[in-house]
């Protein structure tokens, strides 16, 4: 036996020994790194063993099956048996377990390279020294900015490939460029089965999408190539010839509810959860398939839904939704948000959010969406909080007798309903409240307000509150639900 067939048997040796739990590099199907990975599962077929993975410190969208070519067997981490880790492996990414063993065979694999440290945000006693460390730090947030906020969703990591066929357009959400610094929230499921994608595609209206986590759908549906979903009342079907009957007796063309905002082609339907319950549950299983950090499923009862939608000669179509309580004792005004795949990068994330304080601005009162937020959601709050806070900055004009405009953190917190904690870590992360003679300043450079003036004008729609009509409910006085 030559040297080469010795070391090819020591490989084949190590991947009949892989269980569920060993972490090893894999190659991503996206790009030609070779991230840490961790085994969830395993199956057997004819072709041999497949498995299903999750890349260490990356969203758990990426997750995929991959085949034995895919894994580098010369540098496994075996679980810790005596912490219990020996088949589910359910801390992942948040406590990596020593190496135990190490293939004689190994060498260093492709290394995982840490995305750029934050800067440390401290205060200049000295204005000049100040502002030159703000020149400098912005004009390189700007220029890693630009491509994010050209980009109303604020989204980087969601590019799509998409191909059309007639009138079916394929989102693959899969194949999505991952953020090389991994995920901005990290979110544990307490099943091991809940880790693995149960669904291989959706079709809702003209749109089939792959979805991007599991979701608690129906046995009977799982083993489908794909659900066929209406897209008018949300309901499931197991064939498109199914989904056609269901379309000539389905009564919507619209979700239930009552329309409270409409300008163009834009409108917003407002749903109770309890009276529209079988609508509800449905819209929370089709996002599921998008939200990793999603639970609620069956309970409704105590969230309004904010379904916003496109209109055109077949009828309203879903772009997204955002759910909030009925009553929070936290101030939160949005629960879970989500925009659907196909219409993400196209503004509709920052219309969303931008509706959700316009209520909070009926209501009188400053909202906060419900924590933790998944890392794409987390990306469009920093963008819209940071632009709506420049928007009341760059308005600001001296009163009678001052040489500069001043304005007090409450204030800002009253134009734009945004609550105070928000305010203050947007202001802090754009390193503009600064410490000097003392007192608190805020700064603008022009390139800052160039900027955003740049950012303004791409966005193209936004919420006018003229055309929303709507009266908030005092729901603690309604007893009941």
């Amino acid at each position: 036996m030559t040297m080469s067939e010795d070391s090819n048997s020591a490989i084949l040796d190590s991947v009949a020994n892989i269980t569920e739990g060993c972490r090893l590099p894999v190659r991503m199907g996206i790009s030609s790194d070779w991230p840490l990975a961790e085994i969830i599962s395993i199956q057997e077929n004819d072709d041999g063993r497949t498995f299903y993975v999750h890349y260490i410190d990356y969203n758990k969208r990426l997750d995929e099956w991959v085949g034995e070519d895919r894994l580098d067997t010369r540098k496994i981490q075996y679980p810790r048996g005596d912490l219990g880790s020996t088949t589910t492996g359910l801390n992942t990414g948040i406590n990596t377990p020593k190496k135990l063993f190490t293939n004689p065979n190994s060498r260093p694999s492709s290394p995982v390279l840490p995305g750029p440290m934050a800067e440390a945000i401290t205060g200049q006693s000295v204005m000049a020294a100040l502002q030159q460390k703000q020149q400098k730090n912005r004009k390189r947030k700007l220029e890693s900015e630009a491509v994010c906020n050209s980009s109303t969703n604020c989204t980087p990591e969601d590019e799509r490939r998409s191909s059309v066929s007639g009138d079916l357009n394929l989102v693959d959400g899969q194949q999505a460029v991952p953020r090389q610094t991994g995920s901005l929230a990290t979110h544990t499921d307490d099943h091991a089965i809940t880790r693995i994608k149960n669904i291989r595609m959706i079709e809702i209206g003209r749109y089939r999408i792959k979805p991007w986590y599991f979701a608690p759908y129906p046995q009977e549906m799982v083993n489908l190539e794909c659900i066929y979903i209406c897209e008018f009342c949300l309901k499931f079907r197991k064939s498109r010839k199914c989904l056609e009957r269901h379309v000539q007796k389905c009564p919507f063309k619209h979700p239930p509810g009552n329309e409270i905002y409409r300008k163009g082609i834009i409108s917003v339907f407002e749903l109770d959860g309890r009276k529209n319950k079988l609508y509800a549950q449905n819209l929370c299983l089709l996002a599921k398939l998008f939200l990793d950090h999603k639970t609620l499923y069956y309970d409704t009862d105590p969230f309004l839904f904010y379904v916003m939608t496109e209109y055109d000669a077949k009828g309203y179509h879903i772009v997204g939704y955002f759910s909030k309580e009925k009553e929070s004792s936290e101030d939160y005004n949005v629960a879970c948000i989500l925009t659907l795949p196909p219409y993400q990068r196209k503004g509709f994330g920052k219309l969303l959010i931008e509706f959700s304080y316009e209520l909070s601005k009926f209501e009188g009162k400053t909202g906060s969406p419900e924590k933790p937020l998944s890392d794409l959601g987390l990306l469009s709050y920093r963008s819209y909080w940071k632009q709506a806070i420049l928007d009341v900055l760059i308005s600001l004009k001296p009163q009678e007798g001052q040489e500069k405009p001043m304005i007090t953190i409450n204030e800002i917190c009253e134009q734009t309903s945004i609550k105070k904690d928000d305010v203050i870590s947007t202001l802090t992360n754009m390193e503009l409240i600064n410490y000097y003679r003392g007192q608190y300043i805020l700064s603008l450079g022009k390139d800052l307000i160039e900027s955003h003036k740049k950012c303004m004008d791409i966005r193209k729609i936004r919420i006018d509150a003229k055309c929303l009509h709507w009266t908030p409910k005092d729901w603690a006085k309604r007893g009941k639900w």
